[in-house]
């Protein structure tokens, strides 16, 4: 039975001209810790070929403090291990605002990109993203700011996380720039831009899909219901045959799919991002892949 296509080699972060790893690191729980243990992480996602970094202004934030500190923690590794910048493709993301609690407008972007660069004692990003679509915003009016930050040299491309295909198309229209990604939650147990258009956008106008929470925010690490159960159950079937973990199983499960997405990995293990490499071994056939679909829908296909 034939194979679905894979490749394990860098691919374009959508039409931006950047070339980024299969699989991304992300630094949602990387605040809190020391900077030889931050530098321990950074090295074990450089070492496993990750060669994309995800982080936010909002990342360490705990509900009343925190703020930033993800960004500072990496600033902060970057200084000790001044060629560790050099290394990857570095991306975060502004326009969460506790408590407004988002905030796109032009002035507040322009400040909160300053203080990403600021704390991650950098002189550019290469991938900003507006983290959640602020209502209140036009978009001709987020897209003069993110086309102002390229063009001042603060950013080589711009995206947008948790945006609907209407929000990310009516920003599109303003801009001069592609728009080089989208960053969605996707997983076995997240299927939304399979059936709401988001990956026939992101395949129709060459966007890279960055997947946030591969694993089901730990519900595939410890299934606790009968759908979980049931999709660990057949990813389980592939890990055996590939000799992988079921994390790994899953992460090439999401980049088996022809929107090539790139899932993000978010343990704070070394051991376990490197794990996440053997993802890229992974082979699936088209039967396998629809049978996880299955077990994820919890009904069959039409």
């Amino acid at each position: 039975m034939s194979q679905l296509e894979f490749s394990p080699e860098p691919r374009p972060l959508g039409k931006s001209g950047i070339l980024v790893s299969p699989i991304a690191w992300g630094m949602w729980r990387f605040a809190g810790r020391s900077v030889s243990e931050g530098t321990a992480l950074v090295e074990a996602a450089l070492d496993a070929g990750i060669t994309l970094f995800d982080t936010a202004d909002i990342y360490g934030f705990n509900g009343a403090s925190g703020f930033g500190d993800a960004e500072l923690l990496l600033g902060e590794v970057f200084a000790a291990s001044p060629g560790l910048r050099a290394r990857m493709v570095l991306a975060t993301k502004g326009g969460i605002l506790p408590p407004l609690p988002y905030d796109s407008s032009p002035r507040y972007l322009v400040a909160a990109l300053d203080a990403s660069l600021k704390r991650l004692g950098v002189e550019q990003v290469d991938l900003y993203q507006i983290h959640r679509p602020d209502i209140l915003a036009h978009p001709q009016e987020v897209a003069r700011a993110l086309e102002d930050a390229v063009t001042a040299g603060k950013v080589r491309a711009v995206g947008v996380s948790n945006f609907t295909t209407d929000q990310a198309r009516a920003l599109a229209s303003f801009l001069t720039i592609p728009l080089a990604s989208h960053q969605p939650e996707f997983s076995p147990l997240h299927l939304d831009p399979l059936v709401n258009g988001l990956f026939d956008q992101a395949m129709e106008r060459d966007i890279a899909v960055l997947a946030w929470s591969p694993l089901g925010g730990g519900r595939l690490a410890a299934p606790a219901d009968a759908r979980a159960l049931a999709v660990a159950e057949q990813l389980d079937r592939k890990a055996e045959e590939a000799g992988v973990s079921r994390a790994a199983a899953t992460y090439s499960w999401i980049m088996a799919h022809p929107v090539r997405a790139i899932p993000i990995v978010g343990s704070q293990n070394p051991a376990r991002i490197a794990e996440a490499a053997s993802a890229l071994q992974v082979r699936w056939t088209r039967q396998q892949w629809y049978h996880v679909l299955v077990a994820a829908r919890g009904e069959k296909l039409p």
